[in-house]
């Protein structure tokens, strides 16, 4: 999913960072906010975010010019709902573009935007649709499944959207189609394995009292 350093035409990169940058603020807010509002959140933003941090850095070969790997997202989304989860992305992007090379300053905006914005958003919602008729740990399933695959879908539109296919809106599909292809041999599989991981996370958190059920996933 981390569009490289570079790889994006200068046009699209002012977009997307553009459009970032009222998500991460308002989510910067919203984690500083719940940080005073109950102290041992530090802590458990902290294990949330070094959690997408470890997940989204296993890099694996994907399409020319990006990378595929989990996210780790629907873990932070059903802990904190979408905004925190927007502000713990972009830390976690911006620390693996100047440390990892994975990624890139020019593209920050748009990986945010896939990763931290759009895939949580999605996930979150999901989550919240089947919270009452599933477990938890099967909730926890749904989103962190839901927000992976979303993820890569707006990665692939991105590139769709940067080199079009052709002319109009059909060639941005087009393209697209041809990126989502190539993701899902991998991402299909990943994504269901991240859900699998995010469950069980959530649940043992839920057991040792980490967390509260009644809470979990209710923030926006």
């Amino acid at each position: 999913m981390h569009i490289m350093e570079g790889y994006l035409p200068p046009f699209w990169a002012v977009v997307w960072t553009v459009v970032a940058l009222p998500f991460v603020v308002y989510g910067a807010k919203r984690t500083i906010k719940t940080m005073h509002a109950d102290t041992k959140m530090k802590a458990l933003i902290a294990i949330g975010t070094a959690f997408v941090f470890v997940l989204s850095a296993l890099k694996l070969p994907s399409v020319t010019g990006s990378s595929s790997h989990p996210t780790g997202t629907g873990v932070m989304v059903v802990l904190f709902g979408p905004a925190v989860t927007a502000f713990a992305a972009a830390i976690v992007l911006l620390y693996q573009a100047l440390l990892l090379a994975h990624g890139g300053l020019t593209t920050l905006g748009a990986n945010v935007v896939a990763m931290g914005i759009v895939g949580p958003f999605v996930g979150w919602v999901a989550y919240r649709a089947v919270r009452s008729s599933l477990s938890l740990e099967q909730s926890t399933f749904v989103a962190a499944v839901i927000a992976d695959w979303t993820t890569y879908l707006t990665t692939s539109f991105q590139l769709g959207m940067a080199f079009p296919g052709g002319d109009g809106i059909d060639g941005i599909l087009l393209s697209a189609i041809d990126f989502v292809a190539v993701f899902a041999i991998t991402q299909v599989p990943i994504g269901i394995l991240e859900g699998v991981i995010a469950a069980a996370l959530v649940g043992y958190l839920a057991r040792v009292g980490s967390v509260t059920k009644d809470r979990l996933g209710v923030t926006a």
